[in-house]
């Protein structure tokens, strides 16, 4: 019996030791180099994020949230964390757009699987000419009091 085990480990051992050779060989081959953690992020403007690529790929939908309870509920308007400048760098200037087969966004979201529906209210494209959006008329200005004062706030505050 104990023979029958010694040649099962002995050939498991060889079996490992074999696997750490190819694994071994393969990574000579690779030295040096970064194995990609998934798809590659471009920005088409300025020099870099408004945070680092492995915060953002973690906590850009925290951000997203954060600075829409921000801007809807309390009316605070931040340029930092905003969908606009994402949108804005981001954007191939080829397709004018974050979506698409290799788009900024629909590409991340198809690799993790996630789906994405901020595009179904917001534009996937920046704002031609840098324009700044046009005031809300005076229908949205009454629509905005008539949902604040249901919501019980003033300018976005709780009195």
């Amino acid at each position: 019996m104990n023979k029958i085990r010694r040649m099962l480990f002995g050939g498991m051992a060889m079996v490992a030791v074999g696997m750490l050779a190819v694994s071994a060989a393969q990574a000579e081959g690779t030295a040096g180099a970064k194995p990609a953690l998934g798809p590659t992020i471009k920005t088409f403007k300025g020099d870099k994020c408004v945070e680092d690529t492995e915060f953002m790929r973690r906590n850009h939908m925290k951000l997203i949230l954060h600075q829409r309870d921000e801007t809807m509920h309390r009316g605070i308007r931040t340029q930092k964390y905003s969908l606009k400048n994402c949108v804005d760098c981001h954007a191939d200037p080829k397709t004018n757009s974050v979506l698409g087969k290799d788009g900024f966004c629909e590409s991340c979201h198809d690799y993790a699987s996630v789906s994405i529906d901020c595009f179904s209210c917001h534009s996937s494209a920046p704002e031609k000419n840098e324009q700044p959006p046009k005031a809300a008329g005076p229908a949205v200005q009454t629509e905005k009091m008539q949902t604040s004062a249901a919501m019980g706030t003033v300018n976005g505050k709780q009195p």
